[in-house]
Parts: structure tokens; C-alpha cells; sequence
């Protein structure tokens, strides 16, 4: 790890989705790091309602296969050079945790894991950036397929709410426009 850390506010602001990753392994130490900074995110009655599914290392093979059957239409009519030129949204990416939150019946609590499992989301973006580590969370269709759940392990009551791809990169993408406050904002009483 470096010994330079980015502001608060700098990593806010610098921090971008990466999704063009050069293929660069992310070792599993600084995965595991990353992803134990993360859980000092806010969680309602300190809950840490989530969990991850990590592949990094040796497991990022098998992974691609599993990512390829689900990910890529008609995978198996495609062309090697074909198939390696889709599985490139999979492959150049370093490593993957998938973010699962339990679904609790009572609708508050509910909510309230998910906004602490997007904390938690957030953080480990922001670590990962700090370190000049890319991740993007993506959140693709096939992530609820009951078989891709059972590829993965996920219990009945559980949700993926993240396919978190972490890794390396060349090139930084532009900061995209943001709203200004104003365009968002009511002042209490004014409406």
C-alpha cells in the first residue's frame, strides 16, 4: 500500500467508474484490506447486514467461465476471437467481489441494509481509488438467474446487489456533469 493517502474530498471528487481495466491482477491482500476498511460503513443497530462472494487470484479463471455462460447471449456460436472480444467486460478486470445483503422481511430494516450495503459499496470504491485500484459496480441482469445465484452460493433471503469489479488501469475517464445543488435541493419551508 502507498503511504499517500488522498483527502476525503479528493477521493470523492477524483473517484470515477472504471470500466476499461488493463488486466492487471488485484492481489488478494490488498483485496482483503480494501474490503476490510469498507466495513466502517454507517449499518442501522451496527447490523453489517452484507456479505461478499470474492474471486481474485486462482479463482478468477472458474469465475470466467461462470460469468461467460451467463453473461454472453449464445456464447457457444460465437467465434474464439468473438468470444474473447466479449468476454473483455469480465476478463480485464483484476478481481470481483459480489456484494450480497440478507432481505429482511420487516420493510424498514430492509432499507436500511441496503443503504448500509451501498455504504459500504461506496467505501470500498473509495479505498480501492486511494490505492489506484478502479472499481465499477455494476449490477447486470443475470446477477438475480436462480443458477447464477446457485453458482455463486446465495442463500434463499439473499440479494446481490453488486457485481463489484476492481482493478487496474490506463487510461482515467472525464469527470461526467454532475446537477448543481441548487437543482436538487429544497430549503425546508419554501415549497
Amino acid at each position: 500500500m502507498n503511504g499517500q493517502s488522498l483527502s476525503v474530498r479528493d477521493a470523492i471528487l477524483q473517484r470515477r467508474s472504471i470500466k476499461n481495466f488493463n488486466g492487471q491482477p488485484v492481489e488478494r491482500e490488498t483485496l482483503l484490506a480494501v474490503l476490510e476498511d469498507a466495513k466502517w460503513a454507517p449499518n442501522h443497530g451496527n447490523r453489517e447486514p452484507w456479505r461478499m462472494v470474492v474471486a481474485c487470484d486462482k479463482e478468477l479463471k472458474e469465475l470466467h467461465t461462470v460469468l461467460r455462460d451467463f453473461g454472453v447471449a449464445k456464447w457457444k456460436d460465437l467465434s474464439e476471437d468473438e468470444l474473447t472480444k466479449q468476454m473483455k467486460k469480465f476478463t480485464s478486470a483484476g478481481a470481483y467481489a459480489f456484494v450480497v445483503v440478507k432481505e429482511d422481511v420487516r420493510q424498514k430494516e430492509r432499507l436500511e441494509d441496503y443503504a448500509a450495503t451501498s455504504s459500504y459499496i461506496q467505501n470500498a470504491q473509495l479505498l480501492a481509488w486511494d490505492l489506484g485500484i478502479g472499481a465499477c459496480w455494476k449490477t447486470p441482469p443475470f446477477i438475480d438467474a436462480p443458477k447464477f445465484r446457485e453458482a455463486l452460493g446465495i442463500n434463499p433471503g439473499e440479494r446481490i446487489i453488486s457485481m463489484l469489479q476492481f482493478g487496474y488501469y490506463d487510461e482515467m475517464p472525464k469527470a461526467k456533469p454532475r446537477k448543481d445543488v441548487e437543482d436538487f435541493i429544497t430549503f425546508f419551508g419554501s415549497n
